[in-house]
């Protein structure tokens, strides 16, 4: 299969992330690569990370979507979500592939996505290896080296990445780290934990040892770890 293409979702909805969310996870070659929540956390991100298909809402406080494409350089392609079509016709003067009307059905959803192959189907990027994942924390991105990230895990509405000379406190789900992480190198373990598989130590039915710390293998997940480490 060729390489996923990176997806970036901007919303103030919650619930229209996790709509888009499930629609990306469920097609094959789209990759959720991050979530936003405003314009400007938007802007901080695509600074510092290339994406290719932005999904970006229209209608937000502070910088709505047209606003943030007019400050962006060079935007990704993007498809534009709204609530509203009188937008519509506004959205094509920016170039993007389509929009979507909320609420976004999947039949919709993938026939955009069709479109944003057929448009582009020479442009793939060239296979670039990931070396770092950028994070919130607190109120900024932080670059960190995947070859220091032993492990993670879930706490409360945050995620704790453990390395060997620090801890991160990052403001990201365990669901949108596991997709940002490349999956031939990490696997989530337990509801509540994603490991490094390069640093798996010791492993028995119920747990993995990583740098001395034993953490709970689920069950549902008990199969494809002795698989993916035979």
């Amino acid at each position: 299969m060729s390489a996923q293409r990176l997806c970036l979702i901007v919303d103030d909805e919650p619930a229209a992330h996790y709509v888009l969310e499930k629609y990306i996870g469920q097609h094959p070659q789209l990759k959720l690569a991050h979530k936003c929540f405003n314009g400007y956390e938007a802007a901080d991100y695509l600074s510092q990370n290339p994406v290719d298909l932005m999904f970006l809402d229209i209608d937000m406080p502070e910088l709505t979507g047209l606003e943030l494409l007019k400050q962006l350089d060079h935007p990704p392609r993007t498809i534009l979500t709204t609530a509203y079509s009188e937008f519509a016709l506004e959205s094509y003067d920016f170039g993007v592939i389509d929009y979507l009307l909320k609420p976004i059905f999947h039949p919709r959803f993938e026939k955009a996505i069709d479109r944003f192959f057929e448009m582009f189907p020479k442009t793939a990027p060239e296979t670039v290896v990931q070396s770092h994942i950028s994070v919130k924390i607190d109120s900024h991105f932080e670059d960190i080296a995947l070859d220091d990230v032993l492990y993670a895990q879930s706490y409360g509405n945050y995620v704790k990445i453990f390395t060997a000379k620090k801890t991160w406190l990052a403001t990201i789900t365990t669901n949108e780290l596991e997709h940002t992480l490349p999956s031939d190198r990490f696997m989530r373990v337990h509801k509540s934990y994603i490991v490094s598989l390069p640093n798996i130590e010791e492993r028995d039915r119920e747990t993995v040892t990583v740098k001395g710390e034993k953490i709970p293998v689920g069950i549902t997940y008990r199969r494809e770890l002795s698989e993916r480490i035979k």
